[in-house]
């Protein structure tokens, strides 16, 4: 028969096992957070939603040169995110992937249909292997226009079905060609592409150096997107 000792030792071992079960759910992954968490941050700065409807699954690791980290709506210099970034996630290695960044606020964050510009557009990225990646529409940095305010930088990460053939003329990273009026919403629908799987968020505003960050990294011609 169980003693009073016995009976009270097995009560604290049972009170002990369940408070760390409870502990264990409502704790995050390592090195993820949950899905209201992340999309909490899209929401702020309306990214959720001017830009998608749905936040992503996780926060997406964007690292300019100097290590200068590209995270959940930090305001950042134009020169600090001149060259283009590292990006990296957790990737299955038998999985392609789509990774977008755009402003929705060119020229300037107008209420209700914000306009995008593309920034950079790679398909078809075999893991998280970005170099193997087919860029479509090379990286530009953030140049906003004098007097149009903060604008929002969206990273996006879209896990595709299989390889896809995308129909889009390659866009150099030096041309304004193919920028303007992109729309995410329109291209993933187009390629069913579904929800993002990882994201990320800066903010910037004119600065100073912005006018020769510009001149040095575009051309003027202009085809826009139809999407």
């Amino acid at each position: 028969m169980w003693t009073n000792r016995t009976r009270l030792l097995w009560l604290c071992l049972c009170l002990w096992l369940w408070l760390c079960l409870d502990k264990a759910l409502c704790l995050p992954e390592t090195g993820k957070m949950r899905d209201t968490d992340v999309s909490k941050f899209f929401r702020h700065l309306d990214v959720i939603p001017d830009v998608i409807a749905v936040g992503p699954q996780d926060f997406l690791n964007v690292t300019y040169p100097g290590n200068i980290n590209a995270d959940r709506g930090v305001q950042l210099q134009a020169l600090q995110v001149r060259d283009e970034p590292k990006v990296n996630w957790i990737a299955g290695k038998d999985y392609y992937y789509t990774l977008i960044l755009t402003d929705p606020d060119v020229p300037a964050k107008v209420p209700p249909q914000p306009n995008e510009y593309l920034h950079w557009l790679v398909v078809n990225i075999p893991g998280n292997e970005m170099a193997l990646g087919d860029v479509r529409v090379g990286y530009t940095g953030a140049t906003p226009a004098k007097g149009s305010g903060l604008h929002r930088y969206v990273f996006l990460l879209y896990k595709q079905s299989d390889y896809l053939k995308f129909d889009l003329e390659p866009v150099p990273k030096h041309s304004d060609r193919g920028r303007q009026n992109f729309s995410t919403r329109a291209f993933v629908k187009r390629y069913e592409l579904g929800f993002p799987l990882a994201g990320n968020f800066f903010t910037c505003e004119w600065s100073t150096d912005v006018p020769a960050l510009h001149k040095a990294s575009h051309e003027t011609e202009e085809r826009p997107l139809s999407f």
